[in-house]
């Protein structure tokens, strides 16, 4: 057994005596060549530069001008839910504010000539603060829009019947 240690420990420092090298001498390196130019100032074009005939657009008043016509979001009734059929209004309304910072809306809620002054008061304001939410989830800050109610008070049409009834129930955002 010592025998074999002894043969592993030769054969170990034969390997190793094998492995080592000697520094061989580097040839002297001499350094690459560097190019100097002379520096010029740019030149400035012999050519007018031509001007662009885009004329810069007012997002804002593009904007309202979009909306301008479109501004009574209609309800079901007895209801405040927001129909989809007025998200896309009540998203351009949106757009419009979160462009123009300082624009403020007044969200009146309105009810048809059914039920109570008080009940419909109530109505009227629940349908502008749902507005008002759409708005804010929108982005809108919520102090650029104020809900208020007039129920039944302000009738857009005067008379009874559905037809009638269903253009009283309604939020009018008007601008402030």
């Amino acid at each position: 057994m010592t025998l074999h240690r002894f043969a592993l420990a030769a054969l170990a420092a034969a390997a190793l005596a094998g492995c080592s090298t000697t520094k061989l001498e580097e040839p002297k390196a001499t350094p690459a060549p560097v190019e100097t130019r002379p520096t010029v100032p740019p030149t400035t074009p012999t050519q007018p530069v031509a001007e662009s005939r885009v004329a810069p657009v007012d997002l804002g008043a593009e904007l309202t001008k979009a909306v301008s016509d479109k501004r009574v979001v209609y309800f079901d009734f007895d209801s405040f839910v927001v129909k989809d059929e007025y998200r896309g209004l009540v998203d351009a309304h949106a757009k419009r504010l979160l462009q123009i910072k300082t624009q403020k809306l007044s969200l009146e809620g309105h009810a048809d000539e059914r039920g109570s002054r008080e009940y419909n008061l109530a109505l009227g304001q629940k349908r502008a603060e749902a507005v008002l939410q759409q708005l804010t989830l929108a982005g809108v800050p919520a102090a650029q829009a104020e809900p208020v109610s007039f129920g039944k008070e302000r009738p857009a049409v005067q008379g009874t019947g559905e037809a009638v009834w269903a253009k009283n129930r309604r939020v009018e955002l008007k601008d402030k």
